[in-house]
């Protein structure tokens, strides 16, 4: 059965960032852990399913993706500063989410969901970084395809009914306007 639209997908895979010999492994999805989706859902990055559009059970890959053709070049303007108080939750700040590092889900003013990692936290405001962990790099997977099935009706009404509350590398981009996975 080869990948096309609405079949189940089952990947091993490396992604390794970054150019030549300064190259470093990032991700691993392995036969045990596999990247699991339904090709053609706007899940990934249309680059991506691109790459392995028309593959069978066994077919390897060896493909790169540049910026460009996955999350953009890193922005500054992406880096925000914002009121230490819009982390109130009841009048309080909780310290378990609010640290230097952590990612969490967050709203801009048209009610679009992003994730943005805080860069630092300080007396009244709180610096975050809404850029896609991966903007600015040059991606490139080398794997194979371990299944490929015919989705079944529930797993695609899924995809509707589901809340994308995160980002978890390459099998869930919930990460503002430009979506998608890798």
């Amino acid at each position: 059965m080869k990948i096309e639209v609405n079949k189940y997908v089952k990947l091993a895979y490396d992604l390794h960032v970054g150019e030549d010999e300064e190259k470093e492994l990032m991700e691993q999805a392995t036969k045990e852990t596999p990247l699991e989706f339904i090709f053609g859902t706007n899940s990934m990055l249309q680059s991506f399913e691109n790459q392995i559009h028309g593959k069978n059970v066994g077919d390897s890959f060896d493909f790169t993706l540049t910026s460009d053709e996955a999350y953009g070049e890193y922005d500054d303007e992406k880096i925000i500063e914002l009121p230490k108080n819009v982390f109130q939750v009841n009048g309080e700040i909780d310290d378990e989410i609010l640290y230097e590092g952590n990612t969490i889900p967050m709203m801009d003013t048209d009610g679009n969901k992003l994730m943005g990692s805080i860069i630092e936290v300080k007396d009244d405001v709180v610096s975050m970084d809404f850029n896609h962990p991966l903007a600015g790099e040059t991606m490139h997977f080398t794997g194979s395809v371990i299944d490929v099935r015919e989705a079944t009706p529930d797993e695609i009404a899924s995809l509707f009914t589901q809340d994308s509350g995160g980002c978890s590398g390459c099998a869930d981009d919930s990460c503002g306007s430009r979506g998608h996975g890798c």
